[in-house]
């Protein structure tokens, strides 16, 4: 694979994209810092379709990012693959208002096709290619000019290992006929409104205390001031107030600026410095949350003592179930949605629906109404159908089977 030398004009970028233009996919990763500052820093971006590779220097003086942004978000015809690139996509949403697609995540893929829930890069890297990656420059700070062939080639490493792995892993995709479980999942990490800073919806993310209407008003008022002066500093918004600090504010609202010295996570000066006059404006001014607005309260009865137990077994056929298919079990179901079939919800369950429902999701059904249950065979945990005997095993399953019993064999010749 050809790998070029760092790129820092807009006329060698612009080159670039016009070859990757016509490229079936392209492996992006980004390089940035955001530890100190509320806007991510983008450092370097690096990018392959798998015959050749760059770094590309936003930092450099005078170079315009446009040919590779349109590359990322206008053009429709090439993939986009990332692995957990959650951070890759705001990064470029900043920029642009837009998110690359269409998109494909390593990270997520292997949900699909082994039991991994967040497999690390170079643990993937390890594990497709057998390849050991050098660490040393991970944690490097990326913003500093010049940056060092051993950084250059680490950054660059990113996009030629993942240029490499992600035709082998759609190969086995495609062999198991599980590529389509993951659209849901890749249009998800494809959807602006995931990386849209609202501020006045920002308050949802915060734990609410309760379901009263001043103090959630308090509280989204309170969210939305955070975020304003976070970004106008330009710095993270934990540094202005902690988010168990905004619920307490808004749970129990000081009188007078001068209470603010006695509030847990905030220092004596806000008793009389701008800062904290610009906080007692915000809570004096909040109006409770409209009725529209408030939270949706959870679905189906109370779990109790029993229904913590249904839940419990639940649980455990999806330990079952994700290791005789091989997949990763958050990907099947999550343990809100496992609380709430226990708690009587039948409707807008995901697990109820398409290929989960065909996967997991009808024997999760039928163990909460009684029509299946646990036994022992051969030292495994089966799932049993009530007077059926043993529910029939997956291919992957008999496979598993199979392959043990001719070990066993081959072990007592």
């Amino acid at each position: 694979m050809k790998v070029h030398p760092l790129i820092s004009s807009t006329d060698e970028l612009r080159d670039l994209c016009d070859r990757f233009a016509t490229a079936d996919f392209v492996a992006v990763d980004t390089e940035f810092m955001r530890e100190s500052t509320y806007w991510p820093l983008l450092c370097l971006v690096q990018i392959s379709d798998g015959k050749e590779a760059a770094a590309i220097d936003p930092l450099a003086q005078g170079i315009d990012l446009t040919p590779l942004l349109d590359l990322l978000c206008e053009n429709e015809d090439v993939l986009k693959v990332f692995h957990a690139g959650g951070q890759d996509v705001e990064i470029i949403y900043n920029l642009t208002g837009k998110t690359p697609h269409p998109i494909f995540d390593t990270q997520i893929a292997m949900m699909a096709i082994s039991q991994s829930e967040q497999i690390g890069y170079s643990n993937l890297v390890e594990s497709w290619l057998g390849h050991a990656i050098d660490k040393g420059a991970r944690f490097t700070d990326w913003s500093r000019r010049p940056l060092t062939e051993r950084q250059l080639e680490y950054a660059v490493g990113d996009v030629t290992y993942l240029s490499k792995i992600f035709p082998k892993m759609l190969k086995k995709l495609i062999k198991t006929g599980r590529g389509i479980w993951l659209d849901h999942e890749m249009e998800r990490l494809a959807d602006p409104a995931n990386y849209a800073q609202d501020p006045d919806t920002l308050w949802h993310r915060i734990r609410a205390p309760g379901r009263n209407p001043q103090v959630l008003g308090r509280l989204k008022a309170l969210a939305a001031w955070r975020e304003n002066e976070a970004q106008d500093k330009d710095i993270p918004r934990g540094r202005i107030v902690r988010d168990e600090t905004l619920a307490d504010l808004a749970s129990h609202p000081p009188k007078k600026q001068a209470d603010l010295a006695k509030v847990r996570g905030l220092s004596n000066g806000w008793k009389d410095n701008d800062i904290g006059k610009r906080l007692m404006k915000v809570l004096d001014a909040a109006e409770p949350l409209p009725a529209e607005e408030m939270p949706e309260r959870k679905r189906g009865a109370p779990l109790g003592k029993e229904g913590a137990l249904v839940a419990d077994l639940l649980k455990l056929l999806l330990k079952i179930r994700s290791r005789e298919i091989d997949v990763a079990s958050r990907l099947l179901a999550r343990s809100d949605d496992l609380e709430q079939l226990a708690a009587g919800v039948r409707k807008k369950l995901p697990l109820l629906e398409g290929w989960r429902f065909e996967e997991f999701g009808r024997d999760a059904l039928d163990l909460v109404e009684g029509k299946l249950g646990f036994g022992v065979e051969n030292g495994r945990l089966k799932m049993t159908r009530i007077g059926e005997g043993p529910v029939a095993p997956t291919p992957e399953n008999q496979q598993a089977d199979d392959d043990g019993e001719q070990a066993s064999q081959s072990e007592e010749a």
